[in-house]
């Protein structure tokens, strides 16, 4: 029964072609913008996610706007923050953009970037060649630099910048590293920057005080602690104006942007959905149709002895065979459309089976609930009203 129900169901599809094919459309489209929404989301926020997670969700960021009487923080301010309780490093950054020089070729708008060997112990990717900034260059003030990917392309073409003097301020610094080229869809892009120790950026870049510092936690179970025992540390040393500084817990921030991702996510692929019902609609509006030109079949079949629940299967069968054929193209469909954006744009592409699941199973029940109601009228079609067309 069953069996015969599914033969017959496919053969009245294949035996109306272009009908059949225009009422997928519908599913086709619906499916094909959930799949493609939702992959392309979810890329995105694999991509950003990574891109955040790499700024540290073991970390909190502090800036200094300061005040009239203290404009950012010293040295021994530092020390203090590094004193506290489940910190395991800090990295001061003093930041300015100038020109850069190596050999007569200028280099203009350049960011320098004072930082201390914590930056660099905390990634382990970052540099490229040579060595990084280490504790001596930190006590003895030393002028050396290690530099971004576009420096060295810019600047040192053809060339091995080791060990080569660059003129930073109007200062000499020997190149002693290069660091390794970010992604064009990194949020923390050093390519074009030159990192020199923090101290020596005090001394030769006419900057007084630090402006920011990046403060690394041993236990991030504990971040709201630190950042409290931060604040107290700030506020005293502001005079307890707490409008002269700001703190970050990255890991808040990184947790903030995954939700808001995965809520943006859900309302694309609802949007996406409308689109299924409009699809719904149409294999009912065809099926409504298909029952009007065969009524006369439906009649013969009655009064041969065919049931009202065999009739309403072959019906809904038919139905649900159109939203899953139109789920299967759509599925292809999305999955290529989400895997050139990916390409295009850059971002990480992978299709969830949650993803896969949704889709078809949505366009399967799209089949039922809107074939539900023409199979039902089939079934109860009266055999004596149907053979009258005959």
């Amino acid at each position: 029964m069953l069996w015969e129900s599914i033969r017959m169901s496919w053969e009245n599809i294949i035996k109306n072609k272009l009908r059949s094919m225009l009422t997928m459309l519908g599913i086709v489209i619906g499916v094909a913008s959930i799949i493609a929404l939702i992959t392309i989301v979810q890329g995105a926020t694999a991509s950003i996610s990574s891109e955040v997670n790499s700024l540290g969700v073991n970390k909190i960021m502090v800036n200094i706007t300061g005040t009239p009487l203290k404009s950012g923080l010293t040295g021994d301010d530092m020390e203090t923050i590094s004193g506290l309780g489940n910190i395991s490093g800090v990295s001061p950054t003093i930041a300015l953009r100038t020109s850069i020089v190596y050999n007569g070729d200028i280099k203009e708008k350049v960011a320098v970037q004072g930082k201390n060997e914590v930056f660099f112990k905390t990634d382990a990717s970052l540099l490229k060649s040579g060595r990084a900034i280490n504790p001596l260059d930190i006590g003895n003030e030393n002028q050396v630099a290690v530099v971004g990917s576009d420096i060295v392309r810019d600047l040192f073409y053809g060339v091995n910048p080791l060990g080569k003097e660059l003129i930073i301020n109007g200062t000499a610094y020997k190149v002693i590293g290069t660091l390794a080229s970010s992604s064009g869809f990194s949020m923390n892009s050093n390519n074009e920057t030159v990192i020199i120790p923090y101290t020596t950026a005090l001394r030769s870049l006419g900057i007084k005080s630090i402006s920011s510092l990046d403060v690394y936690l041993k236990d991030t179970n504990m971040a709201d602690k630190t950042v409290i025992d931060i604040k107290g540390v700030l506020s005293q040393a502001f005079n307890y104006r707490e409008d002269a500084y700001t703190v970050f817990n990255m890991g808040d921030m990184i947790e903030s942007f995954q939700e808001m991702m995965s809520i943006m996510s859900m309302l694309l692929a609802g949007i996406a959905a409308i689109s299924l019902v409009v699809g719904g609609i149409g294999i009912m509006n065809m099926m409504l149709v298909s029952i009007t030109e065969r009524t006369t079949e439906i009649g013969l079949r009655k009064a041969l002895g065919a049931t009202p629940n065999r009739i309403q299967l072959q019906f809904l069968i038919e139905s649900i065979f159109l939203s899953l054929m139109g789920g299967l193209i759509g599925l292809i469909a999305g999955g290529l459309l989400a895997y050139i954006t990916a390409v295009v744009i850059g971002i990480i592409f992978s299709v969830s089976a949650y993803t896969v699941l949704l889709a078809v199973g949505f366009s399967g029940a799209v089949g039922i609930v809107f074939g539900y109601m023409p199979a039902r009228k089939a079934s109860r079609l009266n055999p004596i009203d149907a053979l009258r067309s005959l």
